[in-house]
């Protein structure tokens, strides 16, 4: 495998590194122009267009778009016909989920409110939206997981019309995905997918209900659908290619730390999975469990393009050091494969989420963990959060004055609106004053 491997010691590790960090952002110009074109017809034609490019798209003819609603009794059905061994993984997840999620309620979804000395009322009202779409990619593979990472986040918010869009090619209908839809308590679903199911959901159309924000992964069209109608729109984040970092101490077994880089290493071939280890013996015995574990995995030509492309072992002067790395790379996932995990979690900064110690596989985050899988990427977690209770919540201030706070504060605020050349904002304090 041409695995590239990095020492920090070396002379030219500073432009090697640049190099191994670099991911162009930006979409296709042709992709755009295709997405603008699609955005601006289902908002002009609504159902007509939805319909025309399902068909093209999805391959799926039907009369309307009240066709493409999977119903409630299609999902519990969907719930009935799973294996008992995927339904009690389901529930189990959802409820692990739901835990987590009522935790973040309990410290961020709260309404607060205080009076000032001069009995002035100052406070925050926080308020669930009314509602939101989801969307869950189903070209490719079925994610049911994420059905239950965005729909239960929702829920606990108190988000009263939750509706998901899930494209279904040749009008193949994953059991999973449906049976996760209703654990997850999502209110309605459409089998469609793709730039047109963004529109849907950003302008409303006569079947499908115009909603307040979108949430969800999908791939380059859907990304650059829900960049246009931001706005319009609340959107979650533009996420790009899956990414883990381990920093791992040498103490962990290899072929564990070796699956974990494979875990993201298999979404796709712009995937990047880094490891950083002061221990060079420990890098080789890594190599080694890749090179041997590879060709035993269904996704062996996809991990290989990955690792190739994108992937490293960094070779670090210490474990202090490889923190200030992965600080710099600010990766979606990051493991501290390490004896001491606590000792080294302080130094982190930037991360979409933190596994902490070798039996903290980032799969079990994935899945069934508690605290959501969608986060951010491309080094993102430097000023963005993982998907959460507070992303379907919005905050309005309170404000109430007394007849005495309008003395103190008019005063204010007529001193700084003059300042401004705002005249009529100075009288109406002014007017307040006794």
């Amino acid at each position: 495998m041409k695995l590239r491997q990095l020492s920090t010691a070396a002379a030219d590790f500073d432009a090697e590194f640049e190099r191994l960090r670099h991911w162009s952002a930006e979409t296709d110009a042709a992709i755009e122009a295709r997405v603008a074109g699609i955005l601006a017809d289902v908002r002009q034609r609504g159902d007509a267009a939805v319909l025309e490019y399902t068909a093209r798209f999805d391959r799926m003819t039907v009369g309307s778009v009240a066709a493409l609603e999977i119903t409630q009794a299609e999902l519990q059905a969907a719930l009935a016909s799973i294996t008992p061994g995927q339904r009690s993984a389901l529930e189990a997840a959802a409820k692990r989920v739901r835990a987590y999620h009522a935790r973040q309620l309990e410290v961020c979804g709260l309404s607060w409110s205080y009076r000032d000395d001069d009995g002035n009322l100052l406070g925050q009202k926080v308020t669930p939206l009314d509602r939101v779409g989801i969307y869950v990619p189903g070209g490719k593979a079925a994610y049911p997981s994420s059905v239950l990472m965005n729909a239960i986040p929702a829920h606990v918010a108190g988000v009263q019309d939750i509706i998901m869009v899930v494209p279904t090619p040749d009008g193949a209908r994953n059991p999973l995905v449906l049976a996760a839809a209703a654990v997850a308590g999502v209110h309605r679903v459409f089998a469609v997918g793709g730039a047109q199911a963004v529109a849907a959901l950003a302008y409303g159309t006569a079947t499908i209900p115009r909603v307040d924000k979108i949430t969800g992964p999908g791939n380059a069209y859907v990304a650059s659908a829900k960049k246009h109608v931001f706005g319009q729109v609340g959107i979650d984040m533009i996420a790009g290619p899956s990414e883990i970092l381990v920093i791992a101490d040498g103490t962990t077994p290899p072929d564990w730390v070796a699956m974990d880089l494979f875990s993201q290493a298999e979404h796709d071939e712009l995937a990047q999975s880094i490891l950083l280890s002061p221990d060079a013996a420990f890098l080789a015995a890594v190599r080694a469990s890749m090179e041997r574990l590879l060709p035993t995995l269904p996704r062996e030509a996809v991990i290989r393009a990955s690792l190739e492309g994108r992937g490293a072992l960094i070779l670090t002067r210490s474990m202090e050091e490889a923190c200030e790395i992965s600080n710099a790379i600010a990766p979606e996932h990051l493991e501290i494969s390490a004896e001491q995990p606590q000792r080294w979690e302080p130094l982190l900064r930037h991360a979409g989420a933190i596994f902490m110690g070798a039996y903290t596989s980032e799969s079990l985050g994935d899945y069934c963990a508690g605290p959501n899988h969608v986060l951010p990427t491309a080094g993102t977690a430097r000023f963005s959060s993982p998907l959460g209770v507070y992303d379907f919540q919005k905050r309005s201030s309170l404000i109430e004055v007394s007849a005495q706070g309008a003395q103190s504060l008019g005063g204010i605020a007529s001193e700084l609106a003059h300042g401004e050349g705002l005249q009529a904002h100075a009288r109406a304090a002014e007017l307040r004053l006794r």
